[in-house]
């Protein structure tokens, strides 16, 4: 499979379609599409339509993204080629909760983050290697800890994790 390829896919997994493109012959595409997905050019008519469906969100995607945004989405397609089968399953795991979770979830879990990258770097691979190093079992004290935390209590251990 070729990067546009994959990109393309990648685009589809995270939930970054636009409006469907109605075409169901090739020769009908834009050019610009056609050009992206050269690689299907032969067996486009045999494609189901769902996959064709699915293709053409995804350049249509591409085609909106701004240089540095396909830059970040070809650092991921080549992150993702890295991974492992199950570090592939355990993202789609993760991804599929995360579309579960209400707008509300989903708004706190962004602001977790990028309080996380707020961090110092060094103090974010400390607190990766502590995690990595816990057991379920510890991690899921962990959690539950958390869960169970006054807003004053968290705060405060934030600010120990900043330190």
């Amino acid at each position: 499979m070729k990067a546009v390829d994959w990109i393309l896919m990648l685009c589809l997994l995270f939930g970054l379609a636009g409006p469907v493109l109605a075409a169901s012959d090739w020769n009908s595409l834009p050019p610009e599409t056609r050009r992206l997905l050269k690689s299907f050019e032969n067996r486009w008519d045999s494609l189901p339509e769902e996959r064709r469906q699915r293709l053409l969100r995804g350049a249509e995607r591409w085609q909106q993204m701004t240089p540095a945004q396909r830059e970040r989405a070809r650092q991921r397609l080549k992150r993702w080629r890295q991974m492992t089968p199950e570090q592939r399953a355990r993202v789609r795991e993760r991804y599929r909760r995360f579309l579960q979770m209400t707008p509300e979830q989903r708004q706190r879990l962004r602001q977790r983050r990028e309080w996380f990258r707020s961090l110092p770097p060094e103090r974010r691979r400390a607190l990766r290697e502590r995690w990595q190093h816990m057991s379920p079992a510890q991690r899921q004290r962990a959690r539950e800890r958390w869960r169970r935390a006054s807003p004053e209590q968290r705060r405060q251990w934030r600010r120990r994790m900043e330190r």
